[in-house]
Order: structure tokens, then sequence, then C-alpha cells
């Protein structure tokens, strides 16, 4: 398979493995994070799509962190620790269609997390995150230019494993996630240069009619393969863009109004062949959020991914020609 397959694969990460892993952060209290993993995105993914098949992608995230904001506990002068780690599979089907002069694509995402946080918290929590599809993705290329733009929309189901009082005991979220993607991307030379943009609203939690406030996701790639390797930068920033929207659960108080956090890192992937590894590492080295009772995770973030194609269609068949002898 050629590299530029290989990278395209990566393309199915713009699904993002959601990460439920915190009990307290910027959304509901002991609400999960965003549907769409901020940093999931960084695997040399593109705007471009792959050939026509049927790929996977394995997925491994680890993510240390701690709790900072005004609402962030700490025990003696110590901030309260975060840790995760998540599986994820992903599966990309390229049918080889074609609408409005786009390729046509569409993602199914299922992860698996355990995470906990520390004292004077002491929770852990376990099982399936929210089944994420990505129900139509298009992607055009602007003819020889090297440039690509690519849409789509992403929906977080709430089949997750939700407990608990206020659903969030586990790692599931009891409401839906509905995330716009565009991603823009120059490829040549052996270059990929992208950018991939996310917004994503939720609807009100079932249980507690609380509504966590809209976040924004941008995703930044810069890097280069040389032979089978890939090398560069990678970053992205997320911030929640609109309040949070209480409810009589919570005698109508907010957990955050506001959060940003900034990351960057670099990412090496290898290219054998029939598969591609990546890994890549961010350092959140700003983060911030606003509210009484508001907090966030600021940390340190290790992804994995082997991408490959588990099924391609048939090479169409060429006519032989028939053959005339002469004496």
């Amino acid at each position: 398979m050629a590299k530029r397959e290989i990278a395209g694969l990566a393309i199915a990460l713009a699904a993002g493995a959601a990460m439920s892993v915190t009990s307290v952060q910027a959304y509901e209290f002991g609400g999960p994070a965003q549907a769409v993993q901020p940093g999931v995105n960084l695997g040399n993914n593109s705007a471009a799509a792959p050939p026509p098949g049927v790929y996977m992608i394995e997925q491994f995230i680890s993510y240390q962190s701690r709790l900072v904001g005004p609402g962030a506990p700490n025990v003696n002068n110590s901030a309260t620790t975060v840790d995760a780690n998540m599986i994820t599979g992903v599966l990309l089907f390229v049918p080889g269609w074609t609408f409005l002069g786009a390729s046509y694509d569409a993602v199914l995402v299922q992860p698996y997390g355990v995470g906990g946080a520390g004292a004077p918290i002491g929770q852990m929590k376990a099982g399936l995150h929210n089944t994420y599809i990505i129900p139509a993705e298009l992607s055009w290329k602007l003819g020889d230019s090297g440039f690509y733009v690519k849409a789509g929309l992403g929906v977080s189901i709430p089949d997750g494993t939700i407990q608990g009082a206020n659903g969030l005991n586990s790692i599931g979220n009891p409401w839906w996630s509905f995330v716009p993607q565009l991603s823009f991307s120059y490829l040549k030379d052996g270059w990929n240069l992208t950018l991939i943009s996310q917004y994503e609203t939720n609807t009100k939690n079932t249980i507690t009619n609380y509504k966590s406030g809209d976040v924004l996701d941008v995703a930044f790639i810069a890097t280069k393969a040389i032979g089978k390797w890939t090398l560069g930068p990678v970053g992205y920033y997320v911030g929640q863009v609109t309040n949070d929207t209480s409810s009589a659960f919570y005698h109508n108080a907010i957990n955050v109004n506001r959060y940003n956090v900034w990351a960057a890192g670099g990412l090496v992937g290898y290219n054998f062949g029939p598969a591609q590894l990546n890994v890549w590492m961010v350092d959140e080295f700003s983060a911030n959020a606003s509210g009484p009772a508001g907090s966030v995770t600021q940390g340190v973030k290790f992804f994995a991914s082997l991408n490959y194609r588990i099924w391609a269609p048939d090479e169409p068949v060429t006519p032989k020609r028939p053959q005339f002898y002469s004496k």
C-alpha cells in the first residue's frame, strides 16, 4: 500500500475517540470530557480521502494530568491528579462514491476507558464511552494544487456505561453531542500541513436537564515524510465558547462558564507497508477555567495508533485484446 494511502487512514481519527476521564471537569458536575478528545486528530491526519476500502484504526491513549482553575480541589497545597487510559477501535468505510465532486466516507468509533482522580475526590471509573459515528464525510481535492478540503458531521450517541443519580458515575454521557467539522490540508512533496476544526454542541443531560456549553477544538499538524518515516510538530487549542445552562437538579448552580487549553508536541510515524504506526505526545502548556466551581485538566497526553486496510475492492479487469498471428 502506498505511503499516501496509509497516511490517509488517519482520516478516521477525525471521528475522535472519546475519552471520559475525569470526575471534575469543565463540564457538568462529575461530567466527562468532550465527545471528541482533544489531540486525537493529530495522528498524521489530513483532509484527503484514502482509496476505496474498509480500514481499521487501533488506538491507545494515556493522559496524566492535574486539575486547575478556581474550583480545583487540592490537599495540602497539592493539586488533584487525574489519570486515564483508553483503547479505541475505529472503522472507516470508503465505498468509492462521489457526491458534489467530493469523495465520501463514513466512520464508526467505540472507545473503552479507565480513569480516576486522586484525593480529595478519590474516584475511579471504567466502562464503554458513547459510540461516536460520522455518517458522512466529504473530501474535495482542489485540482493538482496539493490542497484538500473536508467537511463532516459527527454524532455521539448516549449508549455508553451510564450510572448514578445524575448519570455521571461512570464513563458514558447521558446526552447527545453533535460535532460538525471542517479540515484544510496541503499535501505535496511529503508535506502534511493540516488544520482541523470541530465545534461540539450538546443536548441536555436526560437525567438532570443540565446543559454543558459548546466547545471549539482546533488541531494543527505540520509533518514531513522522509522515506518510511514521518516527523513533525503537532498541537491543538480547545475551549468552551458558550456558557453552561443549569437546572433545578443543581439548584441552578453553574459548574463552569468557560475554559481554554493550549497544547503542543511532536509526532513520529513509520510506514511498514501494509500498516502505518504513529505515536505522538503533547504537553498542555496553558490551561484556565472560569466559574465558581470551574476546573479543567492540564497535563501530558500520549497517543499511539496502528492503521491498516482490512478490505479492498477487486481491481477492475482489463479486457485482453485478441492476438493475431501471421506467418
